[in-house]
């Protein structure tokens, strides 16, 4: 059996590596257009900021090694330019020599991947304008930085290779601008969880603007602007395209296979295209998402991975399937760890799932241990079912650990409430006794037993300020006196009982406090006495975050204050 890859890296080279463990006889050639063959995509930022000093570390194999343990020949410069199905055969482009030979399959794989996304905007041409996608792209970029020293830089886009670029140009001490269409980096966090993001890297002294589409570019001299519709120009040094990818298709489409989302090329549980003979992998295909069913774009490394493995064990007769993904990821953002899996609340609107959310404010670990840091949960579930729909994590130390909980309860079809019951492993410097999985859990729990009520913080601004209603914050003086949504007075919760006198009792009651915790305890005094009490998602901390972005500020601002 001959089989013939197209596209190396995370899909192509898996496929390839598993084709030959499970067939010491197969003739395995993989063509590859770029000059490298395995390299780590994820660590390309960090090659141009200098965390990854040596060049060699980002290429995880290389043709020689390909041939010397596995001999699968590696054909680096090689461009496939046609797919003749009856005849089995590739035609391929030899991109040093320029030499076009034709190349016969018994099974072929598609793993072309994606390329950047680029608009039909004018300036794209300009040499002072980069996307960042291959090794080749990096080394680009690297010796323009070393060379140029450029001071200011605009990333167009804020996805996950702009944020790690903005931090790793940032920490060379270049002003970086960030220039994202929507009003909101990292579009698979809801806004209000992204706010802990924007004022992140605030803090860390770059520009957002948000809700600004870049219109083109345009280079003058060493200085290209980017154009922004509707808004200033943003003069830089350098800029950067980095709107998303977009699957690379155009050989398969040219074949006559069929296609799927967004111009993705359709496979099936076995990742065979429309012709039995031809498998897809990667950033190029859909695939099932696994908490919707519907068929969707998932451009990360593990899919890859395990879409090149399923790929090889079909073709080589073993019955091996691939279910979809749910998109867990997580990233490094300045200090920050950023995490999600499965659906944000924009997505579950879309699929029509009825969801209710929990947003919870846990320590990292022991608040009694030294180093203890806070982070910012959200859980989404669906009600009924109360299976899990998706989490976001933004915070320091032991997201990663959390989301990967989270993400394998998911997979494995677990309802919120069976995380209570989750034996997760603790000591003081790593978690709590009850883990903040086991926190998300029980609140999903009193939730949905009827122990207390919800409600958000894009309902504060709605309630009445006309005596109707009880606004309460449960809060210390000190505490209230440093920012307080409009309305809210301070009844700390240890004061409650004694001052149960103060509250009418045929009014609703909405508590608010620092992190949702001493409300709920709030919420219940008042329960049992006969209120109907509603608690605040996530605290004023939530609150807060979400209202500052919105101002675009830095500081809390004074009780009473109109927000």
């Amino acid at each position: 059996m001959k089989v013939v890859i197209i596209g190396g890296v995370a899909g192509g080279a898996t496929a390839a590596a598993r084709i030959r463990r499970l067939d010491e006889q197969a003739e395995i050639v993989v063509l590859e257009r770029s000059g490298f063959i395995s390299y780590a995509n994820c660590g390309l930022p960090y090659y141009i900021g200098g965390v990854i000093q040596d060049q060699e570390e980002l290429t995880l194999q290389t043709p020689q090694g390909f041939w010397d343990r596995f001999r699968i020949d590696v054909r680096v410069r090689h461009e496939a330019t046609a797919i003749h199905r009856e005849e089995k055969t590739v035609t391929v482009k030899n991109l040093e020599t320029g030499e076009v030979t034709t190349e016969s399959y018994d099974k072929l794989i598609l793993a072309p991947g994606a390329r950047p996304t680029r608009p039909p905007i004018p300036g794209l041409d300009s040499d002072r304008l980069f996307s960042l996608r291959t090794v080749e792209d990096t080394l680009a970029i690297r010796t323009f930085v070393e060379q140029e020293k450029p001071r200011t830089a605009v990333l167009a886009g804020g996805g996950f290779i702009s944020l790690e670029l903005a931090e790793n140009l940032a920490e060379m001490g270049v002003q970086v601008t960030i220039v994202q269409r929507i009003p909101q980096v990292m579009h698979n966090l809801d806004y209000d969880m992204a706010t802990f993001l924007h004022a992140h890297l605030r803090q860390k002294g770059m520009t957002l603007r948000l809700g600004a589409s870049v219109a083109g570019f345009r280079q003058e001299g060493k200085t290209i602007t980017t154009l922004v519709e509707g808004g200033a120009d943003i003069p830089a040094d350098l800029a950067i395209l980095a709107v998303g990818v977009t699957p690379e298709s155009t050989l398969a489409q040219e074949a006559g296979l069929a296609l799927g989302a967004r111009g993705s090329i359709a496979v099936n549980d076995w990742m065979q295209t429309s012709d039995p003979d031809i498998y897809a992998v990667g950033d190029a295909v859909e695939i099932p998402h696994l908490v919707t069913g519907q068929k969707t774009l998932i451009s990360l490394a593990g899919p890859a991975n395990k879409q090149g493995r399923v790929a090889a064990d079909h073709l080589c007769g073993r019955a091996s399937r691939y279910p979809g993904a749910q998109g867990s990821s997580v990233i490094k953002v300045c200090d920050l760890t950023v995490a999600s899996t499965g659906l944000n609340e924009k997505s579950a609107r879309e699929a029509g799932l009825a969801y209710e959310k929990i947003v919870l404010s846990p320590m990292n670990h022991a608040g009694y241990y030294p180093g203890g840091k806070m982070m910012t949960m959200k859980v989404l579930y669906e009600k009924g079912s109360l299976r899990i729909l998706g989490a976001q994590i933004v915070g320091y130390e032991g997201v990663d650990k959390r989301i990967d909980v989270l993400a394998t309860a998911m997979q494995m079809g677990g309802k919120v409430t069976d995380l209570t019951e989750l034996d997760l492993a603790y000591a003081p410097p790593y978690s709590s006794a009850k883990d903040p999985v086991n926190m998300a859990g029980f609140m999903a729990e009193n939730i949905e037993a009827g122990l207390v009520k919800q409600f958000h913080w894009d309902q504060v601004a709605d309630l009445p300020r006309d005596g109707s209603v009880t606004l309460l914050d449960a809060r210390t003086p000190m505490e209230y006196s440093g920012g307080c949504a409009q309305g809210f007075v301070n009844i700390p919760v240890d004061e409650l009982r004694q001052r149960l006198g103060e509250i009418d009792p045929q009014k609703p009651v909405y508590v608010m406090c620092q992190s949702g915790l001493r409300s709920y305890l709030a919420c219940r005094i008042l329960a049992q006495h006969g209120y109907d009490c509603y608690n605040f998602s996530g605290g004023y901390r939530f609150y807060a975050s979400v209202m500052l972005d919105q101002l675009a500020a830095q500081s809390a601002y004074p009780c009473g204050v109109e927000r």
